[in-house]
């Protein structure tokens, strides 16, 4: 990686990725629930990312924006609002949202994003970022690692007005020049909900006629964008703050259960962080409706998980919707609130024991590890955890690292 300029600080980074523990389905072992932050103990494996300057300074002549009008605070109204004055005020404020004006970059997304997969990929994959480059952190980075290390043929697009600039493209130089396909690109938003209820449910929002709610309106427009994206191109939509162990390309019209009824055994709650759909499969068109005329801005989780759990109540038995829910460790072998002892080190031959069994469990049930970021970016890596063995065996920078 290229040594850093008077424009760039290089940023020591030891992968920070979500803490918590592991709980298997038939209860094979308790853990502790101690939630202090732990201290990282890494000498051998750095990780090192460029990072761009204080987001202030972010006015690119390229078609990038400033960053000050990305973050997803700007995009919070004001507390003890009611409804009307929500939507007074959004409306006022859109004209200062970056991530709603129409540039030169968002007007050549379709051209951009056909040129981008017209050049033959083993799978389509897609990521958003509504926030600033500053925030692209080393969990964020090592999502893309693992994708790339199962599928290295892959072809990744993440939809991000901040990291389409001359500062994104540089946390991404790492990986474009080993080879890997990996773009940022402005989305249009026009094109990709046109002929669908989100179509005018932007317009409502942003014409100050629906209220956005007190939730980040930044979490909302990214469960609607992974939606519109999926239907548009078709492919495989994840978070940023995964570990992917194992191909993803072998599923198709795939969703994973994020818990089950203790009783039945049947999933009663599915999740939105990652989606595997077919271009213009029917039921993206029903969660894209779904979430526009029942959008509720004042609900954590919605307009995504919840809404998704709702439609597909509904529609799974019917087979012209073909989709496949699959089991909880899958994707989702760990709750966000059970996983901090995967961070830890064992301090003894039971917890030794705990930690073989986990990888072990996690090598044959799972395809990814979803480390909830939310709730665990306090947590820190210690040496001999489950998860520096998984960062060991799944990245690929790491490798050319090494601090030896």
């Amino acid at each position: 990686m290229r040594s850093p300029s008077r424009k760039w600080c290089s940023l020591l980074i030891i992968m920070v990725l979500a803490g918590g523990f592991f709980v298997f389905p038939i209860g094979l072992f308790g853990f502790v629930e101690n939630m202090r932050k732990f201290q990282i103990v890494k000498p051998n494996i750095i990780f090192r990312i460029d990072v761009g300057t204080e987001v202030n300074s972010l006015k690119e002549t390229d078609g990038g924006v400033d960053d000050h009008h990305q973050r997803p605070d700007t995009l919070v109204c004001p507390t003890n609002m009611t409804a009307e004055e929500r939507k007074a005020w959004m409306k006022k404020k859109v004209p200062e949202f970056g991530i709603f004006r129409s540039t030169a970059l968002s007007q050549q997304f379709e051209q951009r994003a056909e040129k981008f997969f017209n050049g033959g990929c083993d799978g389509q994959f897609f990521m958003t970022w509504i926030a600033p480059v500053k925030s692209f952190r080393e969990r964020d980075f090592i999502a893309m690692e693992t994708l790339f290390d199962a599928h290295p043929n892959g072809c990744l697009m993440i939809l991000s007005r901040s990291m389409d600039s001359k500062n994104g493209r540089e946390i991404l130089k790492p990986l474009i020049e080993r080879g890997f396909k990996v773009t940022a690109l402005t989305p249009d938003w026009s094109f990709l909900l046109k002929e669908t209820h989100g179509e005018g449910w932007l317009a409502e929002i942003k014409e100050g006629r629906r209220d956005p709610g007190e939730i980040p309106l930044a979490q909302n427009l990214s469960n609607l964008l992974r939606l519109a994206v999926l239907y548009k191109y078709g492919g495989i939509y994840l978070d940023t703050d995964f570990i992917v162990l194992k191909k993803l390309t072998d599923l198709t019209n795939a969703i994973g259960a994020q818990s089950v009824d203790p009783i039945s055994g049947k999933w009663n709650r599915v999740n939105n962080a990652i989606l595997i759909f077919d271009k213009k499969h029917p039921i993206l068109k029903e969660f894209i409706a779904r979430f526009s005329l029942n959008f509720d801005g004042n609900r954590w989780g919605f307009n995504g998980p919840h809404m998704l759990t709702t439609v597909i109540g509904k529609l799974e038995r019917r087979p012209d919707y073909n989709i496949t829910i699959l089991p909880m460790p899958a994707f989702y072998p760990v709750d966000w609130n059970k996983i901090s002892v995967f961070f830890k080190k064992p301090l003894n031959k039971e917890e030794s024991r705990r930690r073989a069994a986990n990888l072990e469990y996690l090598n044959n049930k799972s395809y990814c590890l979803h480390l909830w970021n939310k709730h665990s970016s306090k947590y820190k890596i210690e040496e001999g955890s489950v998860i520096e063995q998984l960062i060991s065996d799944h990245c690929i920078l790491c490798q050319h690292t090494r601090n030896t």
